[in-house]
């Protein structure tokens, strides 16, 4: 089992911790009282910084519930923070959206994340044709 440092700006937030039986990603929580009319942008701090290990990185997305609780949008749709961003002052934001009026109290869960090994370095060699069934182009559905 891996350690890994966490530095906590606030205490008014739970720790971070496995949800039991359910999920290996960890829920973020805001770390302050939020209150956003539609169509209004902010970064809201998650309340920690994280000293993800050399060669990993913290991949941060909503939760399933995120969007029909609070009606925010994750605005870059995916949060990806490498192990060079760890320092004291490095505290973890969620940059979102307003679809709607709405107010987030301080420690609600908007988000979650894991920890992922860096992807290998891959060499691309172009070709004129792939060896694999064309499915239509999109998707599942080629369509």
């Amino acid at each position: 089992m891996e350690t890994i440092k966490v530095k906590y700006f606030t205490d008014k937030i739970d720790k971070l911790c496995y949800v039991d039986g359910k999920s290996d990603w960890i829920d973020l929580h805001a770390a302050e009282d939020v209150t956003l009319k539609a169509g209004e942008f902010k970064l809201i701090p998650l309340g920690i910084a994280v000293a993800v290990p050399e060669g990993y990185e913290a991949h941060i997305v909503p939760r399933s519930s995120t969007f029909k609780n609070y009606g925010i949008l994750q605005t870059n749709s995916m949060g990806v923070v490498d192990y060079t961003y760890r320092g004291d002052g490095d505290q973890w934001f969620m940059p979102v959206y307003a679809t709607r009026d709405v107010s987030i109290d301080c420690n609600a869960r908007i988000c979650q994340f894991r920890i992922m090994k860096n992807q290998p370095q891959i060499n691309f060699e172009q070709v004129e044709h792939l060896d694999a069934p064309d499915r239509g182009g999109f998707g599942s559905t080629g369509k």
